[in-house]
C-alpha cells in the first residue's frame, strides 16, 4: 500500500485512533504558532484538519493541502471555516500557488514520508514572502533510527506506511541551499516517554 492510499485508508479512524504521536504535535503546534497573526498560511499535509483550526485562528486565509483525498473529505466535513480553502494536492509536485503569498507555512507530519526534502524547501522559498516562517514539526529521526514509524491497525493487521529517514543535519542542508535561516529547533517527549528518544522534533526557519 502506497502512501495515499494508507491515508486514504487511515482517513476513517484517524481521529479516533489512540495515536500519542498526533496528539503531542497538536499540542507542540499549538504552543508554538498560537501567539502569531498572519496574513496567509499555506499548511501542506493537512491531513483531517487536526492543526487547521488553530490556523484559521491565526491567519486571515489559509490554504490548506494535502493529496490524500479521504484526509481532505473529513476535513471539510468538520470545518466549515470561511477563511479556510482546502485543495487536493501533491507536495511532491510543484504546489499550486503563487510565488511570494504566503507568510506562513505549517508543515507537519509529512515530510517522513517524502524522499526528496530538498524540493520541498525549494517550493517553501517560493512561496514564502520575504521575511516569512516555515514551520516544521516531524517524528524525530531517534525514533526512526529504532524503526518506528506511522502506521495504523486494520482488524488485526499493522499497516505501516512507506518512509524515509531525514537527519536533522538533512533539513538543516535544505533549508541552507534556499537561504532560510533557522530561528528555532525543539525536542519533544510526550508525557509518556519517560526514558526515551525524543517523540518529535520541531524546526522554524525564516526567509
Amino acid at each position: 500500500m502506497n502512501v495515499q492510499e494508507a491515508y486514504s485508508d487511515w482517513s476513517a479512524t484517524y481521529d479516533s485512533d489512540r495515536n500519542l504521536t498526533r496528539d503531542l504535535d497538536e499540542l507542540v503546534t499549538r504552543m508554538t504558532l498560537e501567539s502569531l497573526r498572519c496574513e496567509s498560511i499555506l499548511e501542506i499535509g493537512c491531513g483531517t484538519g487536526k492543526n487547521t483550526a488553530l490556523l484559521a485562528r491565526i491567519g486571515k486565509k489559509v490554504h490548506a493541502l494535502d493529496f490524500s483525498e479521504g484526509m481532505i473529505a473529513r476535513a471539510k466535513a468538520k470545518f466549515s471555516f470561511d477563511n479556510v480553502t482546502f485543495e487536493v494536492a501533491d507536495i511532491t509536485l510543484p504546489w499550486p500557488c503563487k510565488d511570494r503569498s504566503f507568510d506562513l507555512i505549517a508543515c507537519n507530519l509529512v515530510l517522513e514520508h517524502v524522499r526528496d526534502l530538498s524540493f520541498i524547501f525549494a517550493e517553501a522559498a517560493r512561496v514564502m514572502i520575504e521575511s516569512g516562517q516555515f514551520y516544521i514539526s516531524e517524528l524525530h529521526p531517534f525514533r526512526q533510527y529504532e524503526g518506528v514509524q506511522a502506521h495504523f491497525k486494520r482488524d488485526d493487521e499493522t499497516i505501516e506506511i512507506p518512509a524515509f529517514v531525514h537527519h536533522i543535519s538533512d533539513f538543516l542542508d535544505a533549508a541552507t541551499r534556499q537561504n532560510l535561516s533557522l530561528v528555532e529547533l525543539k525536542e519533544w517527549w510526550h508525557e509518556g516517554d519517560e526514558g526515551k528518544p525524543p517523540r518529535l522534533i520541531s524546526l522554524l526557519f525564516t526567509k
